[in-house]
């Protein structure tokens, strides 16, 4: 394990940090990412043994190229993509204008387009960790809103949706070699989840949990697709059973 490298996108804060330091317990040297706050991200290299930390705004596409191009300079080789890094926008849904094709194209961007470029650079390397000795993984971070008709906007839930989709496609093209997986969760104590009571209130009242999710309930979970060699194309809704009412 010692040898194995996970980049995990968006790992500054909220699920991305949960879960590099749940992998980096698991045993792996995490490439750390960020649009910003680099401080916190180098601080956070230095903490945890054998971690990287590279900044890239995932709304360019030369720089979520050079991303992976990074990593593999650093670290030589890559077993693991998280692709936890996203933008959401909180626009009713009744408000149609609201939508425009700039927040449209933004969500696109940064939600599916930069998740799949960064698989597309990511493939051969990990295929060539997966010949060396186990499938490589790939898990993409979701909503549950890309499962449902709800979210903070229609053009976030239908990015996301797409990703939820892409994530099938990938698991039959990339396999075996390279697993594909998705988390879909419900509302996560993170500061994009922040300053929004109603949902807070939804889920304390209405889920089967009474709560919202932790950044640990899902960077376990993660954990656990990234752990299991045989499970692939599969979306996993982690919104405490909201999606059961």
């Amino acid at each position: 394990m010692s040898e194995r490298v996970a980049l995990v996108t968006g790992s500054t804060s909220g699920i991305g940090a949960a879960t590099a330091r749940r992998l980096a317990r698991d045993g792996y040297r995490v490439a750390l990412h960020s649009r910003s706050s680099a401080d916190v991200g180098r601080k956070m290299a230095a903490e945890l043994a054998g971690a990287s930390y590279h900044q890239a705004d995932l709304a360019d596409d030369a720089a979520t190229r050079g991303l992976v191009a990074a990593v593999l300079k650093q670290h030589g080789r890559l077993d693991v993509l998280v692709n936890n890094a996203g933008q959401s926008i909180r626009i009713p849904h009744t408000d149609l204008k609201a939508a425009t094709p700039e927040v449209w194209r933004r969500m696109l961007d940064v939600n599916l387009i930069a998740p799949f470029v960064l698989i597309t650079e990511a493939e051969a390397a990990l295929r060539k960790s997966a010949a060396e000795s186990r499938p490589a993984s790939i898990v993409n971070i979701g909503t549950h809103a890309g499962v449902r008709p709800k979210g903070a906007s229609i053009p976030y839930a239908v990015a996301k949706a797409g990703l939820h989709h892409a994530t099938k496609l990938l698991a039959l093209s990339l396999g075996p070699d390279i697993r594909v997986n998705c988390v879909a969760p419900g509302l996560v104590e993170t500061p994009m989840g922040a300053g929004w009571p109603e949902a807070t209130e939804l889920w304390k009242t209405k889920s089967p949990m009474r709560r919202p999710a932790k950044p640990e309930d899902i960077a376990d979970l993660v954990a656990a697709l990234v752990a299991n060699d045989y499970v692939t194309g599969e979306i996993v809704i982690a919104d405490g059973g909201l999606n059961l009412t």
